[in-house]
């Protein structure tokens, strides 16, 4: 073993090597700096080069740091267009990234020349701790963006360049590679999460779904809209694993060698902020038929239909989280063991108020409300037995704690059907990818739930009526002076001071009246949320909060036009694009 300081490789070799990659691959000349967020880095794809030099330089560092332990690299950009891109790291447990390492990523992304690179570099192994001598390892995967392919080869150049060994494993959903990061690192522990290959992916879907679905039978046919990525050839592929007579699909929007056709007016995010299907479902729904729309990289999911009298009727996130919720939380009754697994389910501020109300007083089961972001969600889920969250957006899943496993796996049914529930139980923490949000999977829980409940889409959305609700932005001159009060989950300003008093003051007005001002993630702007009883109320106090915030901007800042033409050139350079990453569009108002 060599004899040199903790951290420092032979002769320098890595710090070198990372020193010359940003020769190889220089950063993009533009002014603004790029910043890792829970999208990880997502912008125009020809900015993306030097970015993922660094990416793969940083995941060898977090490998080294944690044992030695595999890191998972998605590249992707989900529902954004074919043209951008974007890239970020999974944890061994497949969580994402730790968000104290964020800034890491962030700091590497914005050295501007090669010696800070290389100073950055060494300043990670140093606060860190972090031993160059223990071997890296790393897996990579991609969706059919056009521009994956020349990213990896930058990607790879941070790997060679610090000596880690990496595994590519091509194309592949961005829960898929959740799932196989987990699964590498439990190989030896007595539980592992399953067979590390993407045949042991679809084999442990198709077992668990084979299993919940013995004591039930579907109700119709499921139709796809594959938002033209990834989704569809996986969706394919995982078909050929699941009984024949369990569940029929059909698929649409499965055209990936059209690049530019990729979330192109179909997928998850269009039909939830446009309100709408895609043009297969206008065309050839019947009422009452089930669609489900997936996003760009499959791990959002939409479920929608047409009712009697032809209207459109939106299943988001919100649904797909009672529509769970109910059924585990039956199933824990039914199985006795009520009194050992406690479940909740866990929102953001955004989640429809009638939504709330349905989990709290019909459901009888326990809400805790967090900040926006699928990372503080998953957080929180997993402090419960079982914590089920999904954004609006159709992001979510369903984790069970270990005491809840052992729970599970340790109790001795006392009638057939305490064993009945049992099996279907043991079944869904196999058929639920715990790791992330996967449109695969929740696809199949969702087709699960409803034929053991015997419902039709039309009985699933009666299940509560969404409050009529607006989400609204408004340009700002400095978002960061919009703070929300520490533990309000973002409902609360604490700055500017009195802003939120007037808010109040316009909210108390309205039937069930909700609203809540939080800054954009992306953008020197605010969303503005609000929901009540009627929709004309609803406009009216969103306008009125609007009106509130702009009297407030003009004391404050005056003349904003330095600002407009600020953001007008960095969309030209095409930065800013994490579209609808940080703020999920929310509700059927």
């Amino acid at each position: 073993m060599s004899s040199l300081p903790l951290g420092y490789s032979i002769d320098g070799e890595y710090e070198k090597a990372v020193e010359k990659g940003f020769e190889d691959f220089p950063r993009a000349p533009v002014d603004k700096p790029f910043s890792y967020g829970t999208a990880g880095f997502r912008m125009r794809a020809d900015l993306l080069d030097y970015v993922m030099l660094t990416v793969g330089v940083l995941a060898s560092l977090r490998s080294r740091k944690l044992m030695s332990n595999t890191i998972g690299i998605m590249i992707t950009a989900s529902h954004n267009p074919a043209e951008d891109n974007g890239v970020k790291l999974v944890d061994p447990s497949g969580d994402m990234l730790e968000e104290t390492w964020e800034h890491w990523a962030t700091a590497f992304a914005n050295a501007w020349e090669p010696a800070k690179l290389k100073a950055a570099y060494i300043n990670c192994i140093e606060e860190c701790k972090i031993d160059q001598r223990k071997e890296a390892h790393v897996i990579i995967a991609r969706d059919t963006r056009p521009s994956g392919d020349r990213l990896v080869k930058a990607l790879i150049a941070g790997l060679e360049a610090t000596g880690t060994k990496y595994t590519d494993y091509g194309y592949a959903t961005t829960p898929q590679l959740h799932y196989l990061v987990r699964a590498i690192n439990t190989q030896r522990q007595a539980q592992p999460y399953g067979e590390p290959s993407e045949e042991g992916y679809y084999k442990k879907l198709g077992s668990a779904f084979t299993t919940v679905m013995q004591y039930a039978n579907p109700n119709g046919a499921l139709t796809v809209d594959c938002a033209n990525g990834i989704g569809a050839p996986k969706l394919k592929e995982l078909i050929k694993y699941l009984p024949e007579d369990k569940l029929q699909i059909n698929i649409v929007n499965d055209r990936i060698e059209q690049a530019d056709l990729l979330n192109e007016k179909c997928g998850a995010d269009f039909v939830k902020t446009q309100q709408r299907g895609p043009q297969d479902f206008v065309q050839t729904a019947k009422p009452g038929e089930r669609w489900c729309s997936f996003d760009g990289d499959a791990d959002r999911i939409i479920y929608y239909f047409n009712d009697d009298e032809k209207v459109f009727r939106l299943l988001d996130g919100d649904r797909i989280a009672t529509l769970a919720a109910s059924f585990i939380g039956d199933l824990v009754r039914k199985a006795g063991l009520e009194d050992e697994v406690k479940l909740a389910v866990v929102q953001t501020a955004y989640a429809n108020g009638a939504s709330t109300r349905y989990i709290e007083q019909t459901l009888k089961l326990k809400v805790e409300c967090t900040a926006t972001g699928v990372k503080h969600l998953h957080h929180v889920a997993a402090r419960y037995d079982i914590g089920v969250y999904f954004e609006a957006n159709g992001h979510g899943t369903v984790l069970f704690h270990p005491r809840a496993l052992k729970a599970i796996r340790k109790h001795e049914p006392q009638s057939p059907a305490q064993l009945e529930a049992l099996d279907t139980l043991k079944a869904l923490t196999d058929l639920i990818n715990q790791t992330v949000g996967d449109a695969l999977s929740d696809m199949l829980l969702v087709e699960a739930v409803l034929a053991h409940k015997e419902w039709t889409v039309k009985e699933w959305n009666l299940t509560y009526k969404d409050l009529p609700n607006k989400l609204a932005k408004v340009n700002v001159a400095d978002r960061s002076s919009y703070r929300t009060a520490h533990g309000s989950a973002e409902r609360q300003l604490e700055h500017p001071t009195g802003l939120q008093a007037k808010i109040d003051d316009i909210v108390k007005k309205y039937q069930d009246g909700r609203c809540f001002v939080r800054a954009s993630g992306t953008e020197d702007a605010v969303r503005v949320y609000g929901e009540a009883a009627e929709i004309f109320d609803v406009e009216d106090m969103v306008t009125r909060v609007i009106e509130s915030i702009s009297i407030q901007q003009m004391v404050l800042v005056g003349n904003t036009s330095f600002r407009d033409q600020r953001q007008q050139e960095e969309h030209e350079m095409g930065l800013g694009l994490e579209r609808g990453a940080q703020e999920p569009p929310v509700g059927n108002g």
